[in-house]
């Protein structure tokens, strides 16, 4: 496995990571959500290969990264509402789910047997990666599946560090949670997975609600909508008010839990209630917390309004039954 700083040597860090997806093989780089685990998005074996390393169950779609919404649209079809969308929020941390192209080059594994691709052009470096391989990437989140989304290089290299042969480094990732997935409908635009686009700025785009279809449990229509995922080893408890003797404690807001001074750790996503910084602490916080204890995770309430949103469903999946 190699680490290479993308601020350090840019240009390097480019060439070898085109090498290494161009001989069918995986890449960590880095996103403005969290980072991803890319393969050439043509090459089934490329992208079994993803499968396999993640643990990830096939019939689990994987997120197709573009560079822009001409190289998307050579793959997927846009109507109307889609591409005001694509055209407000991309780049940036918004996924869409739209019918795939006659034609299109993606592996059907991509998709996971399904006739919709869910498609994004991503920000920063990783944007000018998939414009110089020239070909779009399937790259989930790069950590084991079910388990916590990995935020820095680091979380990647003690998860899946002896897997892959190349990790790029660009520091933490400045929005700390995965896209937002919508899928246009004839009855509406659907929230199949809150994320890092709040839906309060979705809905004043469109003018209008949005219709919210991401339960745990619900038909799997994109990444990220398993009714156990993000999951720790230690159990999480959320909207906890007390907790046992070595539980990890993660409030948010200054708030106090019963007991809490026998904590073995306690972490607040943003003390002063900002959850923008909670969205970014989140997934590098219950890494720190299930590290720390043999107990449990106690999660204080957090709001569910704006990127609120987001950091409940991950809570809820987090805390989900696991099999």
């Amino acid at each position: 496995m190699a680490v290479l700083s993308i601020s350090s040597d840019a240009k390097l860090a480019m060439a070898e990571a085109c090498e290494v997806l161009a001989n069918g093989d995986l890449v960590a780089l880095p996103t403005e959500t969290v980072y991803g685990l890319a393969a050439d998005a043509s090459n089934g074996l490329a992208v079994a290969r993803i499968f396999e390393i993640k643990g990830r169950p096939s019939f689990n779609p994987l997120i197709c990264h573009m560079s822009s919404i001409t190289m998307a649209s050579h793959h997927v079809t846009f109507d109307a509402v889609a591409m005001q969308l694509a055209q407000a929020f991309w780049p940036g941390p918004m996924t869409l789910v739209l019918p795939k192209r006659e034609g299109t080059t993606i592996h059907p594994l991509t998709s996971a047997g399904l006739d919709t691709l869910a498609v994004r052009v991503p920000s920063g470096f990783s944007r000018q990666l998939i414009a110089t391989f020239n070909r779009p990437l399937a790259a989930p989140s790069a950590n084991t599946s079910g388990k916590i989304s990995a935020t820095t290089a680091r979380h990647v290299a003690l998860d899946l560090g002896e897997k892959i042969p190349l990790i790029l480094d660009a520091g933490p990732a400045a929005i700390g949670l995965e896209s937002t997935i919508l899928k246009p409908t004839p009855q509406g635009v659907e929230l199949l997975r809150p994320g890092g686009l709040s839906a309060e700025d979705v809905e004043t785009v469109l003018g209008a609600p949005i219709i919210r279809k991401q339960q745990p449990g619900a038909a799997i229509e994109a990444p990220g909508m398993m009714r156990s995922h993000y999951a720790p080893g230690a159990p999480v408890h959320i909207n906890a008010s007390r907790i046992c003797a070595g539980d990890a404690i993660i409030t948010f807001g200054g708030q106090t839990l019963d007991n809490e001074e026998r904590a073995a750790i306690r972490v607040d996503l943003s003390e002063d209630g900002n959850l923008t910084e909670a969205a970014s602490n989140l997934f590098d916080f219950l890494k720190a917390a299930d590290d720390a204890t043999n107990g449990a995770i106690c999660v204080a309430p957090v709001p569910a309004n704006g990127l609120g949103e987001a950091i409940n469903d991950r809570l809820v999946r987090a805390a989900a039954p696991r099999h």
